[in-house]
């Protein structure tokens, strides 16, 4: 719903303009299932009122949040091959170069930052987790 607010035009004129309301931001995590879903944004509403301090928010996020697992070359090829797509498409859902892709699958490379989460959620939900 837009709320409405009057915009000086000058001289004693006004405008009224139309400004969206806010709305809430998607949340991009992605919890381990639905349970620790519900108990990581409980945790987040008590860190927000000050019930729980940043230490114990930081051990629910390690706790709730998927891990990264560390995947054999083997295990990403089969990411790859299991979702029917070619070393470009993969590399363009991870967000890399088909080159790094390609030295993943050789065991020349290990993933590392946001492409390792990205992995990980794939070897976990398919590749429709990330596309």
């Amino acid at each position: 719903m837009a709320s409405k607010v009057k915009k000086s035009m000058g001289k004693g004129t006004t405008k009224r303009v139309a400004v969206p309301a806010k709305t809430p931001k998607a949340s991009a995590k992605s919890y381990r299932s639905a349970a620790f879903a519900a108990i990581h944004e409980a945790a987040e509403g008590l860190h927000r009122v000050g019930m729980i301090d940043s230490t114990t928010m930081r051990e629910f996020n390690q706790e709730c949040l998927t891990p990264i697992i560390k995947l054999s070359p083997d295990a990403i090829r089969k990411i790859r091959i299991r979702a029917a797509i070619s070393q470009a498409v993969f590399a363009a859902h991870l967000n890399v170069t088909t080159g790094v892709v390609s030295k993943w699958e050789r065991g020349e490379k290990q993933p590392r930052g946001p492409a390792a989460k990205l992995l990980s959620l794939a070897a976990k939900r398919g590749i429709a987790a990330i596309a």
